[in-house]
């Protein structure tokens, strides 16, 4: 049963919990989701598949649930998307209604409107739909034109939420605390998804304010490197989180130094995954194992990766070669939806998803990502030269804020290497700070102060604005 804590069976038996969900100022206990839930099952049962306004609320929740007790997939939208990439997504995934709370604008896009009822209540036994029936239709962020619309099993849901239970050693007697949006991976199926397949207390905070993770009193956090970046910012706040058990960063690199402020403050060493919305989670560290700035770890059970060079073949892992970086795995997506050409680009004969990453792995097996092959992979005078590695070297200069590095075309490198940086230190000393901790050909030629980056719904840069 993918959400297992809520066999109502067991619920009916006493497997209850009072505030199994805290979030938007309400709690839900088990009984509360299987009955409402259930309720949601009933209004929407025969559809096809249904769009979610995908808001941090109570109304959310059981939308997804009900969703996925009725076996009726669903796309979660995101509430601050434009109208245009709305549109796109409804019309491309055929959505027939809006399940739960409306548009901001009120605009349904020619659909009905299914609301969710929190008090209302069935005890309607559903059976469990077929592990290969899809879950979800989760949209990508669109950063190379049209979000695709990528299909998600049930299977591969439970196959990564089961992974990661078993490499962070994720119990029901956990306290799951984040702050992050219902409609990714990190949010959606990892947090809400993890906890009621888990059955452990889940704690949205809504805004992910250093304050708000202090007081949630959990053992078990999730949270992007900018959240990580401000607790680090607030000492007292990160001090009360060395209660928990684990804190899991994820869908970005953390900078070197917060994971040391982390260390320092919190008394955790955070645990780094790696993963993307087709594949899911499939690289992580390990509670039990080495946890190493920078590196996000190992392969999960029944992961395969490899690194594949410009001639096809694999090449070395010893810590320092780069490659593409491929995994098979159990938690692979069905294809993009209506894109049979774009599935076949991004599967190899043998069943490896091409991430479009670029990594290194060393000899133990670990994994550290150099970024997108597109943007991030820099060939300068004969060299390839990653930029996560610069960058890395420069968010631990005092005078940088943010950084992303990227290659320019050079009549004569090739690409020249360039930081834009916000800060307030001078260029040449940040030259010269990269010169001395990392080889000659790795330096910035050129760093470019600016007020900010260019970042997209997601809050991650777009380093195709900077190449221009």
């Amino acid at each position: 049963m993918l959400l297992a804590s809520l066999n109502p069976a067991a619920v009916a038996a006493g497997a209850d919990l009072s505030d199994a969900v805290r979030i938007d100022g309400t709690s839900l206990s088990r009984s509360d989701l299987v009955g409402a839930a259930t309720s949601v099952a009933e209004r929407i049962g025969g559809a096809s598949l249904v769009a979610i306004l995908a808001k941090p609320s109570a109304t959310t929740v059981l939308a997804v649930a009900g969703c996925l007790i009725a076996g009726v997939p669903f796309v979660p939208v995101p509430a601050d998307v434009g109208a245009a990439e709305r549109r796109h997504m409804l019309t491309d995934s055929g959505a027939q209604g809006w399940l739960g709370e409306r548009p901001a604008d009120d605009d349904l896009d020619g659909l009905p409107h299914v609301p969710v009822r929190i008090h209302a209540r069935s005890w309607h036994r559903y059976g469990e739909p077929p592990p290969d029936a899809t879950a979800m239709v989760m949209y990508t962020s669109g950063t190379t034109g049209l979000p695709k619309g990528v299909v998600l099993s049930r299977r591969a849901v439970a196959a990564d939420i089961d992974a990661l239970a078993a490499a962070w050693q994720w119990t029901a007697e956990d306290t799951l605390v984040h702050g992050l949006p219902l409609f990714h991976v990190h949010g959606l199926v990892l947090g809400l998804l993890g906890s009621l397949r888990i059955g452990n207390r889940f704690v949205h905070t809504g805004r992910p304010s250093p304050a708000a993770y202090a007081e949630a009193a959990g053992s078990l956090y999730f949270g992007v490197p900018t959240v990580w970046t401000r607790v680090v910012g607030e000492p007292d706040a990160a001090r009360a989180l060395s209660s928990a058990r684990l804190l899991v960063s994820g869908s970005a690199a953390l900078p070197v130094p917060v994971f040391d402020g982390l260390v320092r403050l919190t008394g955790h060493a955070p645990v780094e995954r790696y993963g993307a919305t087709e594949s899911l989670i499939t690289v992580s560290t390990r509670f039990d194992g080495e946890r190493r700035p920078g590196w996000v770890g190992l392969p999960l059970d029944g992961v395969s990766t490899r690194l594949v060079g410009e001639d096809g073949g694999e090449v070395p892992h010893d810590g320092e070669t780069i490659g593409r970086l491929e995994v098979r795995t159990p938690t692979m997506f069905d294809g993009y939806l209506n894109r049979p050409d774009a599935t076949a680009d991004a599967m190899t004969p043998d069943g490896f998803y091409r991430t479009g990453d670029v990594s290194v792995i060393d000899a133990g097996g670990m994994h550290r990502i150099v970024g997108r092959e597109s943007v991030d992979l820099i060939k300068s005078g004969g060299y390839r030269v990653g930029a996560g590695e610069i960058e890395t070297v420069l968010l631990g200069h005092q005078g940088v804020a943010e950084v992303a590095v990227v290659g320019v075309p050079d009549d004569d490198l090739g690409q020249r290497i360039v930081a834009f940086v916000v800060g307030d230190a001078e260029p040449q000393v940040l030259i010269d700070f990269v010169a001395d901790q990392l080889s000659a050909h790795k330096r910035p030629r050129e760093v470019r102060i600016v007020d900010a980056l260019p970042r997209n719904a997601m809050g991650k840069v777009v380093k195709k604005e900077l190449m221009t």
